[in-house]
Formats: structure tokens, C-alpha cells, sequence
């Protein structure tokens, strides 16, 4: 999966009715089953990574017609920047909406907050729903219903070039204060660049919030958290890594850019998830998949902090093959399925019975990332919480620029986040 956070702002909630009377894109029959069968057309937008992920994921979703022959799914893959709006945009017109949308966690419960998802309790979607790790369930739940079903959890970690570690003679860098210690050995050493600070996305900047004991909001509480003195203290400790030197970073196209400069050697470290794992291996430095190293984010003053990230599969309300639709969804995050992606992209399954699987089990990219995922900081599962990113990757690009200081861009956020939620202080 291509990570960004796509920049949107708030939307004003629709009702359900608008939803539930409009038409998917997928041309269907209404759902109609012969003799028992489900036949007709369920339209998938994906939004994996295009060149790596997507081959798998088209493969296995067009699959499903071995389990149901009369059903034909039309894969699509929308740019993970793009699906959130142009979802929105379609459920809200009526028009073009597939029938199941791979969502991201934090999209989840603001298209059901607007009455864009299809409750799915007591439907075949959540067959076996105990099965699901627990806070791979949280994100799918809103006002005691559910509204998609968990299909890969994931978190951040430090990927780094064991090569250009061992020319420089480092070590992996436990704290913030070691990855300054560590790139400065390793320009030194080797001539380049510690680390790769992606900075056009506000995920990114997430582990170093929750470091310095941050976070975005306080849901309980209904409070504004991102400006308080953890929050600046965070925007500080970036900056200070690109004026350093112990980071490069790039205000415009972050994701090709990063990976291009650590697939290439030109830089030792980056900050990424299991979703890159796939296209990091595809690098020159990495033709040896041994030379590639994943330990935690380092920890900041507060501790280590990464976020619990994933996606969801979510059912148009408005889909005129609800039936099938259901259906394809329980078989793509089925234990079977789960167990499939993993082997090929080492992506984190939902399911706890995948992990016993032997090629899961084995899996050196998933046997890491599991107890990361395991303590990861959970993000409000609040309808708002996709649109805080807006204001938060304005003012962390500005910062790291040096187009603001973070003090301001830190306060800059938190009247953002006001605007956004009028009642909250």
C-alpha cells in the first residue's frame, strides 16, 4: 500500500436515505440470486500500490468467481489520495460508488457517520468476527454497529541498509539522540544521508508526536492536544533533524522520493510500514533481501511511539448487489485470503488464526511488525479523524521547510483542528 493521507475537509453530514437510494458503478442485477446462486457484478476500488501490491490484490479479488462463477468482480484501483474524496463524492451524488471500498481505518467512521456504509452485523461479511484482533476491530465500529470488516493492520518502523550500517561501523539508533549520532557517523563514513524524513504526509509525523507524548486530540475529553507543549516539543524534534543534517526531506512527491533515494543506497534509513516492504525489496541496494533491516521508530523523550494504521473493506449503502457484495468482503479478509497476502506482500493479517499459519509465522517482516502493531497507539475512531490531517501536513510541511517555526505551526494546527470541531476546546 502506498501510504498518504489524503488532505480533505470536513464534510457536513448527509443521511442515509441520499446514500441508500443512489446506484453503485457496478451495472449489477440487483443483487438477484438464481436457484440460491449470487450472480451479477461487484465493483472493488482498491488502493493499494500500483506495480507491486496491485498484482496481488487483482489476482486474488478476481479469484472470488472460483467460489461464486456467476459473480464477475471489476477490479479498480483509485490512487490512495484520491479515494476518500472521490468516494465521498460519488456516495453523495448517487452515482459511480462501487459496491466495496478498501478504506482506510480512519476514513471508516466518517462514511458511516454520513450514511455512506451498510451496516453489516448478522450479514456473511463477519463470518468468524471473533477471530479478529481486537484493535483491528476498533476502527470498524461506529454508534454499536459495524460498518466494514479489518482487512490488514499495520504500523511504522525504521527501515535501514545494513551495508552502508556496517561500512560506517553503526549501530541501529535506539533514541533520537542516537539517529543524530548515528547519520552524522554515517555522512562521515560514507558520504550520505542518515535519514529520509518523508515530508509532505502528516502520517509520518505521527511517531514523533506520540514520542514526545502528543497526540492529535483527546477524544474522551473533547480536547485539542496537538498544540500542547508535547505537540511543539514534536514539531522541534523534526525540524531539528532536517537543520541537523541527520535528515533529508521534501516538501513535494515524499513517497517517490524517499523510496527511490533508499532503494538506490543514497540514503541509510527511512521511516515506512510493511506496506512498502514489497517495493523496497524491488531496489537495487535490496536485490539481497537480507540487506534490508527493520528495528522501531527511535524513541523520543517520552518513549517509542508508532500509529496503528490498516484498512478496512466498507459496503456501499447504496450498492444494488448487496448480497454479493457482503459476500466478496468475507472472503477477502477470509483466514485463507489473509494468509495469501501475506505470503506475498508480508502485509499484517486481521485474523489471529493467520499468524499461526507456517509461511506467516516464518515471515521475518510480519514476526516484527506484530508486537509493533500490538502497542501501537490507536487513532480517535471519531468521524473527524481522517480531516485532521489537513491542517497537520500544512503546517509539518512548513515546519520542515522552514517556512514557519514550530511553535507557530503548532498553534496554526490547533486552530485547524477548532475549526473543525466546534465544540471541542
Amino acid at each position: 500500500m502506498r501510504r498518504g493521507i489524503a488532505a480533505t475537509a470536513l464534510v457536513a453530514a448527509l443521511g442515509v436515505t441520499l446514500a441508500a437510494c443512489g446506484g453503485s458503478d457496478s451495472g449489477s442485477d440487483g443483487g438477484a440470486k438464481s436457484s440460491g446462486e449470487l450472480s451479477g457484478t461487484v465493483t472493488w476500488w482498491d488502493t493499494s500500490t500500483v506495480g507491486s501490491e496491485d498484482k496481488v490484490f487483482k489476482k486474488v479479488a478476481e479469484d472470488f468467481k472460483k467460489k461464486h462463477p456467476k459473480v464477475t468482480v471489476k477490479y479498480v484501483n483509485v490512487p490512495f489520495g484520491e479515494a476518500q474524496n472521490k468516494f465521498k463524492n460519488a456516495a453523495q451524488s448517487g452515482s459511480g460508488a462501487p459496491d466495496v471500498i478498501r478504506s482506510e481505518v480512519a476514513w471508516t467512521p466518517e462514511f458511516a457517520d454520513l450514511g455512506y456504509l451498510a451496516p453489516l452485523d448478522g450479514t456473511p461479511a463477519l463470518k468468524d468476527a471473533d477471530d479478529f484482533l481486537k484493535q483491528a476491530s476498533a476502527s470498524t465500529q461506529y454508534k454499536g454497529k459495524t460498518y466494514a470488516v479489518p482487512q490488514v493492520i499495520d504500523s511504522m518502523g525504521i527501515f535501514y541498509n545494513k551495508k552502508i550500517f556496517k561500512d560506517a561501523g553503526v549501530e541501529v539508533p535506539k533514541t533520537i539522540d542516537e539517529l543524530k549520532t548515528v547519520s552524522a557517523k554515517i555522512k562521515q563514513k560514507t558520504g550520505k544521508t542518515g535519514l529520509y524524513l518523508r515530508g509532505d504526509d502528516a502520517y509520518w509525523f505521527l511517531s514523533f508526536l506520540y514520542g514526545e507524548g502528543g497526540d492529535l486530540v483527546d477524544a474522551e475529553k473533547k480536547t485539542i492536544t496537538v498544540d500542547s507543549p508535547a505537540g511543539v516539543k514534536a514539531f522541534k524534534t523534526v525540524k531539528d533533524l532536517v537543520d541537523s543534517g541527520a535528515a533529508k526531506t521534501d516538501a513535494t512527491d515524499g513517497w517517490n522520493n524517499m523510496q527511490t533515494a533508499f532503494k538506490d543506497g543514497k540514503v541509510a534509513m527511512m521511516i515506512n510500514g510493511p506496506w512498502a516492504v514489497s517495493d523496497t525489496y524491488a531496489g537495487k541496494e535490496f536485490t539481497d533481501k537480507a540487506n534490508l533491516g527493520i528495528a522501531p521508530v527511535p524513541a523520543g523523550s517520552a518513549g517509542q511511539g508508532a500509529p496503528q494504521g490498516g484498512h478496512n473493506l466498507a459496503v456501499y449503502a447504496g450498492s444494488k448487489n448487496l448480497d454479493a457484495s457482503y459476500a466478496f468482503a468475507e472472503y477477502m479478509t477470509s483466514a485463507e485470503t489473509q494468509a495469501t497476502v501475506a505470503k506475498e506482500l508480508s502485509l499484517l493479517p486481521t485474523r489471529q488464526s493467520v499468524y499461526i499459519k507456517s509461511d506467516v509465522a516464518t515471515n521475518e517482516m510480519i514476526t516484527f511488525f506484530k508486537p509493533v502493531v500490538d502497542k501501537a497507539v490507536e487513532r480517535p475512531w471519531i468521524p473527524e479523524t481522517g480531516s485532521l490531517f489537513a491542517p497537520l501536513v500544512t503546517e509539518y510541511t512548513k515546519v520542515l521547510t522552514g517556512q514557519t517555526t514550530p511553535e507557530a505551526g503548532a498553534k496554526a494546527t490547533g486552530d485547524g483542528y477548532r475549526k473543525l470541531l466546534k465544540d471541542w476546546k
